[in-house]
Order: structure tokens, then C-alpha cells, then sequence
């Protein structure tokens, strides 16, 4: 049991958090199997679960895909670099990328590149389709640095809740 909040953290007991725990590692859990795992009725946590979704805590329910099993076994971290970094070119910069479903995150950063973007890929002959087809001809883009995972170590999309 945690004793000190963190700064911005959610007012939420620790029945909210377990709630929050268990449907991060199985979203379908059902309101019967997830009550019985926290000791509540059934109507209660399903009170509790709505006015977590209606709060916002919970975003979306989701399934992952295994990417080995999906023919997608590659990932690259690209940073990226624009020719400016004004609301328009950053605007149309990431307008762009949303049509892309190779790409699978995308973040503005602070520091010597503009955006670091997350790419599946099934193998170099697919990666390289993605660097000149894709990555390279997005508006305003002057410099793409790609890093390539060989080994996954942790990924998950959990929340330390």
C-alpha cells in the first residue's frame, strides 16, 4: 500500500487502483471476475468502473497484437528533424504521420530532433520501403536518424497505478 501521492495524481483509493491494475493485465476481465478479485458486489465495481471510465482514467479498452505472429517482428526508433518548427509545420507534420499504420507512436520532443517515431516492419526490404516511401517525404522533414531494436527487454502499456 502507497502512502505518498505523487504530484497530479488522481484522487483514487487503493479498490480503484487494484480495479485499475487488474484491467491493465486483462481488459476481459468480467465485472463478475474482476469483483470477485477485490472482494466487491458486483453492482459496486461496476459503479466504480464506470466512473473511472467517465473520469477518463480508463482511455479504451484494447487487444495487442503480437508482432512476431502479426509478420511484423522489426521495430525502429526514428528521430526525425523538420525545417521549422512552427503550429503549421508541426501541424502538418503530424496530420500526415496519422495515416501511416506502420508507424505506431509518435512524440514531440524536446531537443535536437523535432519527433521520435516508432515504426513496425516485417524485414530491411520493408523498413527501407518505409524510410523512402514514408519517412522521408513527410512535410518538412530534413533528417531522419533510424535506431533499430534488436531485442525487446520490456514493453508494456501498463500505468503504475
Amino acid at each position: 500500500m502507497r502512502t505518498k501521492k505523487r504530484a497530479g495524481e488522481p484522487d483514487i483509493d487503493e479498490r480503484d487502483r487494484a480495479i485499475l491494475r487488474l484491467l491493465q493485465e486483462d481488459g476481459r476481465l468480467t465485472n463478475i471476475e474482476l469483483s470477485q478479485r477485490i472482494n466487491l458486489s458486483p453492482s459496486a465495481c461496476l459503479r466504480r468502473v464506470k466512473l473511472l471510465e467517465e473520469r477518463g482514467l480508463i482511455a479504451r479498452y484494447v487487444m495487442l497484437l503480437d508482432e512476431e505472429q502479426a509478420g511484423l517482428p522489426g521495430t525502429a526508433f526514428v528521430l526525425v528533424t523538420l525545417d521549422q518548427q512552427g503550429r503549421a509545420a508541426l501541424d502538418a507534420f503530424e496530420d500526415e504521420i496519422q495515416q501511416h499504420p506502420e508507424v505506431t507512436e509518435c512524440c514531440l520532443l524536446a531537443g535536437t530532433a523535432d519527433y521520435m517515431v516508432r515504426v513496425a516492419y516485417a524485414d530491411a526490404a520493408d523498413f527501407e520501403r518505409i524510410h523512402t516511401e514514408i519517412l522521408t517525404q513527410l512535410p518538412g522533414v530534413v533528417r531522419v536518424q533510424s535506431t533499430l531494436a534488436l531485442r525487446t527487454v520490456k514493453k508494456t502499456t501498463a500505468l503504475p497505478v
